[in-house]
């Protein structure tokens, strides 16, 4: 199966009520449609230094961040096809490039226990990415599900609406399942509009007519900021 591996886009966030989804799904429905997965559990492993000094940079909102993660699309196997993705924002542009491989190997390419079997311009960047920060390690698991919808003008522009948003410090593996501290209030969804230009016309007034405002999230600054730096505290504290 061949997968997309460059994407440069703007990626647009949005906190909404289940009204307010209600609203917008039927403002889409001659314009998008659900794509073939359905609704589906995205699993993520997000690797980090041992003083989370990706994420903490990512929460000072600069102009220049990245992140990388191993992410699959259902409970893996250490066979099963995950992906590597290095993801990072300039200006407020996305640019996230992946690399599919079996979860073991992928896992341990990033752990440092392995070199990727594949050279490519990506590989090597997260090689460079690696070396860079320096003993990199699993440091947070984040779930969700997902129902993305595609454009039918055949157009690059997507939305995505993520609930059920799950974090936990352990069992960080795709192997294990989809279990976590819920980081946002029961009722919210969190919508995503992925694309490379403006926002349809339709789209701007559903947004307008239900007082549906853009806003800043990020689901692994928001686990820091609400579970991770927490727990740590507690545990420094513990052995103050």
């Amino acid at each position: 199966m061949v997968f997309q591996t460059i994407f440069k886009r703007y990626e647009l966030k949005y906190l909404l009520t289940e009204r307010q989804k209600e609203r917008v799904l039927l403002a889409l429905e001659p314009y998008m449609a659900l794509d073939q997965y359905g609704r589906t559990t995205i699993r993520n492993v997000y690797f980090d230094t041992e003083s989370y000094r990706l994420v903490r940079r990512s929460i000072e909102n600069p102009a220049y961040k990245e992140k990388l993660r191993v992410r699959s699309y259902s409970q893996a196997k250490p066979g099963s096809t995950v992906f590597v993705e290095l993801k990072k924002k300039y200006q407020k542009v996305v640019y996230k490039r992946r690399i599919a491989l079996p979860e073991q190997e992928a896992m341990e390419w990033v752990s440092g226990g392995r070199h990727c079997h594949t050279y490519s311009q990506i590989s090597a960047e997260v090689d460079y990415f690696l070396q860079y920060y320096g003993g990199l390690r699993p440091a947070a698991f984040l779930s969700y599900e997902r129902e993305a919808f595609y454009s039918k003008d055949q157009s690059d522009f997507r939305i995505t609406f993520d609930e059920r948003i799950l974090c936990r410090r352990e069992n960080l593996s795709l192997e294990r399942g989809a279990y976590g501290t819920p980081i946002l209030p029961q009722g919210q969804t969190l919508m995503e509009i992925k694309c490379s230009g403006g926002i349809p016309l339709w789209l701007q007034q559903a947004l307008s007519e239900e007082q549906i405002y853009k806003g800043s999230f990020s689901k692994y600054g928001t686990a820091y900021k609400t579970l991770i730096y927490p727990s740590l505290r507690k545990e420094a504290a513990c052995y103050a």
